[in-house]
């Protein structure tokens, strides 16, 4: 499955939670990542063409799906391919790694307050 967010989610995605507007990282996690990833295939996510991402919405989007027990960090690496689309996309890509990297170590704390 391909999710372009541009055109499936938004071409301005910003923030974190669903409060700090209509295109945060919670959202599109909850909303799109985490029911193309339930379908059991492999994700590819297209990061072009948008106006660009903040910090908080792609560690809300990718690192959230480990930090709130979605999936493990290493069943992304397997199942979910970043594709940055246009070079001055690719440090997106390498922050959404990271984000994920980064949440496996903090998986514990988020299941124990679940």
């Amino acid at each position: 499955m391909m999710i372009d967010v541009a055109t499936a989610f938004s071409p301005y995605p910003a923030g974190r939670f669903r409060t700090d507007g209509p295109f945060s990282g919670e959202e599109f996690r909850e909303k799109t990542l985490v029911p193309a990833l339930a379908q059991g295939g492999p994700v590819v996510v297209r990061l072009a063409g948008t106006k660009g991402y903040g910090s908080s919405f792609l560690e809300e989007a990718f690192g959230g799906l480990v930090r709130h027990g979605h999936f493990t960090a290493d069943e992304l690496h397997r199942r979910l391919s970043i594709e940055a689309g246009a070079p001055e996309y690719e440090i997106y890509k390498r922050r959404v790694d990271e984000y994920i990297r980064r949440a496996t170590f903090g998986s514990d704390r988020a299941k124990a307050r679940a």
